[in-house]
């Protein structure tokens, strides 16, 4: 089973000449979308220039077909680094409750379910992109996870958060819930993206496309109320911990994008990333930098072409950290923390 290097340096393989734009043929297609049925309503989606995005007009990523794949690429390339495991918290081997907060395209909890047959899984989603054929113990919600949950406190085995990167405006409150619906000895596990584009090779100066990317991009999160900051000085874990878990786990890994790494598995994941990075960033730019920002369509357009081209470049070493933070519920609770 492959081993995820943490945050150590992501060994390299050799820059050959032409091969800035060869990750993508290494990613083949193999995804399928359809969609459950719902409430005309529910489908009301906004349209901007050609993507569609939910009617909840604070959430900025889009919903269409283009990005429902790029997010299963995210989980193909997470699946790969973890060695296939779906969680690293402790949940053995027969958990009967389970929730997957933001659930996206349900594909976490689809793999899960299969993973689990013992396992009742809910996944959360304020988009219906989920497909229709699932198996028998996954059951998706078309709800809004900032609102009150209306699930029995002290149910979940395990409550799953993952890549809700500026999507979260209280994130006190996200934990205090996750917590408050958790059964004593259950887990909460939490997986976030750092958005701050990094290099090994190069140093990043206040005008490198991925420092004016990290800038533009968190100024537009601040401005909507959601800010990617709060993975910053161990924030996940402070999270988790003043909700009242017990953190038994945090990790940092250094995650590749694209595939110029010399280690084969690494090389197939970082080839996933850059796939997953290149679907996603019109679509998350077409709405934080034009519509929040003010920006220009063209210029949205130029700057998106800057930062895939600086992806795609071998001599870049691009990545970012992926943190990750597990805790438990105590099987005696002396004071719940409010809600």
């Amino acid at each position: 089973m492959h081993q995820p290097p943490a945050a150590d340096e992501i060994p390299a393989g050799p820059v050959l000449a032409g091969n800035a734009d060869d990750d993508q043929s290494e990613t083949q297609s193999v995804l399928t979308s359809s969609t459950a049925s719902l409430t005309d309503s529910v489908r009301e989606y906004r349209l901007l220039h050609g993507r569609t995005y939910s009617q909840k007009t604070e959430y900025w990523a889009p919903n269409d077909n283009k990005q429902t794949e790029a997010l299963d690429f995210n989980h193909f390339w997470q699946l790969d680094y973890f060695g296939g495991r779906l969680t690293l918290a402790p949940i053995g081997d027969s958990p009967h409750h389970v929730l997957d907060v933001g659930t996206g395209t349900g594909i976490w909890a689809i793999d899960f379910a299969d993973t689990y047959p013992s396992a009742e899984v809910v996944g959360v989603d304020i988009s219906p992109i989920q497909p229709s054929w699932v198996p028998p113990n996954v059951k998706f919600q078309i709800d809004d996870y900032e609102l009150d949950w209306t699930f029995g406190e002290n149910l979940f085995d395990f409550v799953h958060i993952r890549n809700l990167e500026a999507a979260v405006a209280d994130w006190p409150k996200l934990y205090s819930q996750a917590f408050k619906h958790t059964k004593p000895g259950g887990y909460v596990e939490v997986k976030q993206v750092d958005i701050k584009t990094r290099s090994q090779t190069v140093d990043l100066t206040d005008d490198h496309i991925f420092s004016r990317w990290y800038k533009n991009i968190s100024e537009a999160t601040e401005k909507i109320g959601k800010s990617v900051k709060n993975v910053d000085d161990h924030g996940l874990a402070k999270g988790v911990k003043d909700a009242g878990f017990v953190v038994e786990e945090e990790k940092v890994y250094r995650i590749s994008i694209g595939g110029w790494s010399k280690d084969a598995t690494l090389k197939e994941l970082g080839a996933l990333n850059l796939e997953f990075n290149d679907q996603s960033l019109e679509g998350f730019g077409l709405y934080l930098l034009k519509e929040v920002l003010g920006w220009e369509y063209v210029e949205v357009m130029v700057f998106v072409s800057e930062m895939r081209k600086a992806l795609r470049d071998p001599k870049n070493q691009a990545y970012y950290n992926l943190h990750l933070v597990y805790g438990r519920k105590p099987e005696e609770i002396q004071e719940t923390p409010a809600a």
